[in-house]
């Protein structure tokens, strides 16, 4: 059995293994002698049993290290020799059948170096070495809180002040994360030596700034990720007031503002609205991960005012400007707008004969007063240039602007001015100019607000505001083109297409 056994052991070792590797081979053969005799002691009958605990499979590689016998179990061998039965080896006998077996020079079957490529050929149970994974980062997510500075988070997460010096001046990009605000969030990664691989600044859910370290420093890179655009449509009738009835109809507050903001120079809200009065509108949404995260733009819009109805179209020219225009082509901005308050109270109108609450006296108004609260903001009707800054008589703090060779306006009773508006400042439509007050011959706080052509007095709420410029006629078509299937919805919204048929007897 065991002359069975070691050429399987040979066959196993490589010829060109050296000295060292034939004492641990005769070893191996040694021990497993010992193993043989102490089964066949145990059962002299079961042979099978002792060859296959000393024998290993075929192809398998014998662990070297696990041969080492200690030497208390070479007593123990000799022990388990049954009487009367001849002694087998002994650990020690087989240590020194190995040392005089790599005391003897290798024979030239030995020494012969075997063939690389029988070497290659030879089977092998060990497996193919693993890729190492990807070295994993940590990432750390902290949101601004009000007060808190970027140096000091740095410092919280153990990054000196030299590192947010170098981001921040990396690039003009990168220098935006010095202006952080309360409720974004920051996004610190790790790699394992704790060394900053990306910083992300989430600006929103859809805007993140993202700056990763390089080999030359640090590199910014903008992410946005797409919105899902649908179109939908809303109806209301005016029973209460635009906000009321607005947000009954599923309109936002920012959508209100909008829609009155596009028929605000057609229509003074807060004189001009009355009951019985409705709204139609065809606006975007935007979806991000199938759910709504904001309201688009209004693309197109009807109101209908005391009978006549007003309409809006979205539509982007040729050079990417975006405005509202009439059905026809016209912009529905106007040199002016009706009212520089927004849905203030008119307290007094323009009329020839009023009783002065101040001087007691009938004399003629020239104008319209909006009652509103001090400091409530006021916009210059349109654009132009200040002629006039400061006290005014009765007036009180007034400001006079100059609208091209023939129109000016007056705001008068402010309690203050906008700092950056001065004499001989040009001023823009909507531009806050100054705040509601009650300086002046002025018994509460109001808006004194004139409108004149060519120096004669006009009434603002019904005098006819001059018109801006038309689409060019070569953009005309793309217009049409756009606005028939926006007008077709406002068409199915609109309470006139029943009128209309109703009148024409469909």
């Amino acid at each position: 059995m065991i002359q069975d056994f070691k050429p399987r052991l040979e066959q196993r070792e490589p010829n060109s293994l050296r000295r060292h590797r034939h004492k641990l081979v005769v070893l191996a053969a040694a021990i497993a002698g010992a193993a043989l005799f102490i089964n066949l002691a145990a059962d002299p009958n079961d042979t099978t049993a002792a060859v296959s605990t000393a024998a290993p499979a075929a192809g398998s590689a014998i662990d070297v290290t696990t041969l080492a016998i200690p030497a208390a179990d070479t007593v123990a061998l000799d022990r388990l020799s049954p009487a009367g039965s001849p002694p087998g080896p002994s650990a020690a006998d087989a240590t020194a059948a190995a040392d005089a077996a790599t005391d003897e020079e290798p024979s030239a079957d030995a020494a012969t170096e075997a063939d690389p490529a029988d070497i290659a050929a030879q089977p092998t149970d060990d497996p193919a070495p693993a890729a190492e994974p990807p070295e994993s980062l940590r990432w750390v997510s902290h949101k601004v809180r009000s007060g808190e500075s970027l140096a000091r988070i740095f410092k919280d997460q153990g990054l000196t002040p030299q590192l947010l010096y170098k981001i921040t001046h990396s690039s003009d990009e990168a220098a935006g994360l010095a202006r952080i605000i309360p409720g974004q969030t920051l996004k610190f990664a790790f790699d394992p030596d704790c060394e900053l691989v990306t910083l992300d600044h989430v600006l929103s859910a859809i805007h993140t700034l993202r700056i990763e370290a390089t080999d030359d420093g640090f590199a910014a890179q903008d992410l946005r990720k797409d919105l899902e655009v649908r179109t939908a449509e809303a109806h209301g009738t005016i029973n209460d007031s635009l906000f009321v009835d607005g947000q009954a109809a599923g309109l936002s507050d920012g959508q209100i503002m909008e829609l009155a903001g596009i028929f605000g120079w057609d229509i003074d809200f807060a004189l001009e609205l009355r009951k019985g009065d409705s709204f139609s509108l065809v606006y975007e949404e935007q979806y991000l991960d199938g759910k709504k995260y904001r309201d688009g733009p209004i693309l197109a819009a009807e109101f209908i005012n005391r009978g006549t109805s007003f309409r809006a179209i979205r539509f982007e020219d040729e050079a990417g400007n975006v405005s509202y225009y009439d059905t026809d082509g016209s912009s529905k901005r106007r040199a002016f707008i009706r009212t520089p308050v927004k849905f203030a109270r008119v307290s007094s109108r323009f009329t020839n004969k009023r009783w002065h609450p101040v001087l007691k006296k009938w004399r003629s108004h020239k104008g319209v007063d909006y009652a509103a609260p001090t400091g409530t903001p006021i916009k210059a009707t349109g654009s132009g240039r200040v002629i006039s800054r400061g006290w005014k008589g009765g007036y009180g703090k007034a400001v006079i602007i100059q609208h091209g060779g023939k129109y000016t306006t007056l705001y008068g009773h402010m309690s203050r001015f906008n700092a950056k508006v001065k004499n001989g400042s040009r001023v823009k439509q909507g531009q806050v100019i100054g705040y509601v007050g009650q300086t002046g011959l002025a018994s509460g706080p109001h808006l004194h607000y004139e409108f004149r052509i060519n120096g004669v007095h006009r009434n603002p709420l019904t005098v006819k505001l001059p018109k801006s410029d038309p689409l060019p006629k070569a953009q005309l078509a793309a217009f049409r083109a756009s606005s028939a299937p926006l007008l077709a919805k406002l068409d199915a919204l609109s309470p006139t297409t029943v009128v209309a048929r109703a009148d024409t007897g469909n």
